[in-house]
């Protein structure tokens, strides 16, 4: 293929695709801008779909220009939102950035990736900036936007630092002098007002190149770690496996379109099981290497077929001899909160050691130490401090 069907491949839209052209007819690299808010610790499979395509650019010869967001971050992206986003606090916002970084270059060649925080020049605005650059966009070309317009409608308010996210999110551009844009669909709104503001600060407008977004493991709703319905590629290489061995039929042929190079066509010739597999190892080989996602192929197979527990289970040490059993599943982390823990109980889903617990009063004793499992993939040794 040539490099414009390679950058092609898979996108929803190049907006417009005549000024990519003239753009990679120059022969010089472009800028390709992705900006991330680092508002969670974790990196999901959703996340990369765009990686990839960024890669795809950076193998062609092109600079990435990785925008954290650690400024805009602390206002909050009110894309696709019913209601005000909680902002972050700075130090929330630094610990997450750190985090990003370390998992993009499981994708991006790090040599061509330049790394910048918008907060280098966003902090330094002065008001007479913000006023100016609020100047060039108009409140009935934000309330364009579907979810300011459906929030307007519902008289549902809309603070007045939700309009400046565009803005600030567009003024990246301008700053970077970014070529072109990438970002999921729901991005596209965000990604025009940079192309505007380029125009409006005498720079040449970037191309915008949406991507598909993923949907999480539940099938309904877009991969996203607040649903708890994603899977991260710095999760273990058996949970990796493990949650894509659960997605149902449909969506396994939606992660293979989206996250994998093979032909869809041979995929459906294979029992949904026998691809399934297929998928999670190349998952697991993508980000931990063949060996791992040996081990954990094996595992699943033991664990699920010969009811084995997995060869290594992580250690919780608490500070108490014994406690009921909400208590210590939320303690663990095998469950969000005690409601859940219930949930799970009725449902027949947690084990202490080789007992199906029952009631939610259960006392675990851990003068010595106990294996709890929920499901058939979460398992903790827990013991109690000496």
């Amino acid at each position: 293929m040539n490099p414009l069907e390679i950058i092609k491949q898979g996108a929803i839209e190049l907006i417009p695709e005549v000024e990519l052209i003239t753009k990679l007819q120059r022969g010089k690299p472009l800028r390709i801008k992705w900006g991330a808010d680092p508002s969670a610790p974790d990196i999901h499979l959703g996340h990369t779909i765009v990686l990839n395509k960024l890669r795809q650019f950076q193998d062609l010869g092109h600079e990435v220009v990785f925008i954290v967001g650690d400024f805009t971050a602390r206002i909050g992206d009110p894309t696709g939102k019913s209601e005000t986003r909680k902002p972050l606090t700075k130090a929330e916002v630094e610990k997450n950035s750190k985090t990003y970084q370390e998992q993009v270059f499981k994708i991006l060649d790090k040599k061509k990736t330049k790394v910048v925080y918008n907060s280098d020049w966003l902090s330094k605005m002065k008001i007479e900036d913000v006023i100016n650059l609020a100047a060039k966009y108009t409140v009935a070309r934000m309330l364009e936007r579907d979810d300011f317009m459906n929030r307007f409608e519902k008289e549902r308010p809309i603070s007045i630092h939700e309009f400046l996210y565009p803005l600030l999110q567009g003024y990246d551009s301008v700053v970077v002098k970014a070529d072109v844009e990438v970002g999921g669909t729901d991005q596209k709104f965000n990604m025009l007002v940079g192309r505007e503001l380029q125009r409006e600060y005498k720079e040449e407008p970037q191309v915008i190149l949406t991507l598909p977004l993923l949907e999480g493991t539940d099938g309904v709703q877009k991969m996203s770690k607040s649903l708890d319905n994603y899977i991260g590629i710095t999760e273990p290489p058996s949970e990796i496996f493990g949650k894509t061995m659960s997605i149902s039929d449909d969506l396994m042929l939606r992660y293979f379109e989206l996250l994998s190079d093979f032909p869809l066509d041979e995929i459906k010739t294979m029992h949904p099981k026998d691809a399934k597999k297929k998928l999670a190892y190349t998952l697991v080989s993508r980000f931990y290497g063949k060996d791992e996602a040996y081990r954990a192929e094996e595992e699943f197979e033991s664990i699920f077929k010969e009811g084995k527990r997995p060869q290594e289970i992580p250690l919780k040490v608490v500070n108490w001899k014994a406690s009921d059993i909400l208590n210590v599943l939320v303690s663990t982390g095998m469950s969000e909160s005690k409601s859940e823990a219930r949930r799970l109980i009725q449902q027949g889903g947690v084990r202490v050691g080789d007992e199906t617990i029952s009631s939610e009063k259960y006392i675990v004793n851990l003068d010595t130490e106990k294996v709890i499992n929920v499901g058939k993939r979460k398992f903790v040794r827990v013991v109690g401090k000496k």
